[in-house]
């Protein structure tokens, strides 16, 4: 599952650095939980829940079924 995460979030890669941010995918865990890390203009933004919730978990739900969640850390 941690691969095709990895491919779901380089699809996603370009739009956040299109905007001066990133994300860096930190773990995978067997029951669906993602963490990643926002990073660049990401990391300070008071959008970056929406950006998280509404962005990176809504992209990867559709994709993998088998995430559960994305948390930020």
């Amino acid at each position: 599952m941690e691969q095709k995460v990895k491919e779901v979030i380089d699809k996603i890669r370009p739009s956040l650095q299109a905007d001066g941010g990133d994300v860096k995918l930190i773990s995978v865990s067997e029951d669906g939980i993602v963490k990643v890390q926002l990073t660049g203009a990401c990391a300070g933004c008071p959008m970056s829940t929406m950006t998280l919730k509404n962005g990176i978990e809504r992209t990867l739900k559709e994709h993998i079924p088998e995430v559960k969640e994305v948390v930020s850390v």
